[in-house]
């Protein structure tokens, strides 16, 4: 099952362009794109602005800071290395809050056992702040959790 905003349910309502809103350490983000989108961003007011995104507003926010040249990423006024552990915790802690959202596990368990890809996502960390299987192997343990 190829994971994408263009695809059909629930291909499309996985894709983090979905609206599906959560909450992640008091702020609220209407989609997990916002989310991405917004730790490219070093101010925390910013942040919560692009949280509030959805769909392509989201990426186009964030499509033009050159975060990758630092490999630096920021949640709530802190900096973040990319690679680091720290980076993951904060990827699993926002997974964790967007399966709270009723139509986004609707979703995941509509997948059934199909495989889950995302022909669209990259595989090089050092491009992308969310590489292919770090967003597949969440919604996998995600949907396990939950069946």
């Amino acid at each position: 099952m190829n994971i994408g905003s263009g695809n059909g349910y629930p291909e499309s309502a996985l894709s983090n362009f979905s609206p599906h809103t959560f909450i992640l350490d008091g702020v609220k983000c209407n989609s997990m794109e916002g989310f991405l989108q917004s730790l490219k961003f070093k101010n925390p007011e910013m942040q919560k602005q692009v949280c509030t995104l959805v769909g392509r507003q989201a990426k186009f926010k964030g499509n033009h800071k050159a975060w990758w040249q630092t490999q630096t990423l920021h949640w709530q006024g802190k900096e973040i290395n990319r690679h680091s552990q720290e980076y993951q915790d904060l990827l699993n802690r926002a997974f964790d809050a967007l399966s709270g959202n009723l139509s986004f596990r609707k979703a995941l368990l509509a997948s059934g056992n199909s495989s889950l890809t995302h022909g669209m996502g990259k595989s090089d960390p050092h491009h992308t702040v969310l590489t292919e299987n770090e967003f597949c192997s969440r919604l996998l343990a995600i949907r396990e959790k939950i069946k």
